[in-house]
């Protein structure tokens, strides 16, 4: 297991309070180096005034909050030097041309304007927006002021990007566009956190994922073992046999760690579910064998995203 300091992102017991409102309640969770981590809730569950702690914007009241190794109260500027943040709602000088933009933040972190060359030109590139480099922002489509914006948050070389629903009110092609430069950047040593509504996008998108919902971790882990659990708790996998055992769903049943097993296609699958200690898995295709099966697969049974956030989550609105 990771370190606190070899992780991106490490946060323990966090909590923070506006008035009367609880919007985190003891939040714990990390995110592995070089990695794109899922961050999904309901609204009002508390995942903006996470990001807003993560990029230096809003001091948390109880917890610790690291950054690459770096305490955001502690070493503000230099988690600032660490991290880019590309906020839900963001605002942009319309009447400059995206050279002019992304130049002027350029400035704004101390690079020269020779540096500033180099790297505008690679991140055009990056973000296919070299052949726009030249027009006015107010000119751009929303796809594309959302490439720009991302340009933007490279432009000073962060190991860190802080993206909230960077795919809002895109159309597909230009969401699927996104998602591909967010694989290149993770590919080129980048840990992205992506807080996003679209689970399908996620699903296909991340290695982890953190689910909140009413300032608190209902999950975070794997996004595979996300999909691979269940409402009713334990891990759950698919056996198929070659052709039916009649002794296959008693030795199932007597495997340690099984928990629940289904019959299917008469007698030719059997959903199985599993407490997920190690080697659950394999005790039971060893029972299989000892019972005279005939094993054709056995793999994880994966769920949807969308069942799975269902499944944690609380229904009714937030307060």
């Amino acid at each position: 297991m990771s370190t606190p300091v070899n992780n991106a992102i490490d946060i323990r017991n966090l909590h923070h309070r506006f008035g009367g409102h609880q919007a985190l309640n003891g939040v714990d969770f990390s995110v592995e180096r070089k990695s794109i981590h899922g961050f999904v809730g309901p609204n009002g569950a508390g995942k903006t005034t996470t990001l807003r702690v993560l990029a230096t914007l809003l001091k948390p009241q109880i917890g610790t909050v690291r950054v690459m190794g770096l305490h955001v109260t502690a070493d503000t500027e230099q988690v600032r030097r660490r991290i880019g943040f590309m906020p839900d709602h963001f605002s942009m000088y319309r009447q400059m041309t995206v050279f002019e933009y992304l130049d002027f933040f350029g400035a704004a972190y101390g690079l020269t304007q020779a540096k500033r060359d180099e790297v505008i030109g690679g991140v055009l590139e990056l973000t296919d927006m070299a052949g726009r480099r030249d027009t006015l922002i107010k000119g751009l489509s929303r796809g594309m002021q959302q490439r720009v914006s991302l340009a933007r948050v490279l432009v000073h070389d962060p190991d860190l990007l802080l993206l909230d629903e960077p795919a809002s009110g895109l159309d597909p092609r230009a969401r699927i566009e996104l998602m591909d430069i967010l694989r290149e950047l993770r590919n080129l040593g980048k840990t992205i956190f992506i807080s996003s509504h679209i689970l399908s996008e996620l699903a296909d998108l991340c290695d982890s994922v953190t689910i909140l919902d009413r300032g608190q971790v209902k999950y975070t882990g794997s996004m595979d073992g996300l999909l691979a659990g269940s409402e009713e708790g334990g891990v759950r996998i698919v056996v198929r046999l070659e052709a039916p055992c009649p002794g296959a769903a008693a030795a199932i049943g007597a495997t340690p760690g099984v928990l629940a097993a289904e019959e299917r296609e008469e007698g030719l699958v059997y959903g199985i579910r599993h407490d997920g200690s190690d080697g659950a898995g394999s005790r039971v295709l060893s029972a299989l064998l000892g019972a005279g099966a005939q094993i054709a697969s056995l793999e994880p049974e994966k769920r949807h995203l969308n069942q799975a956030f269902m499944d944690l989550t609380e229904a009714g609105v937030r307060t």
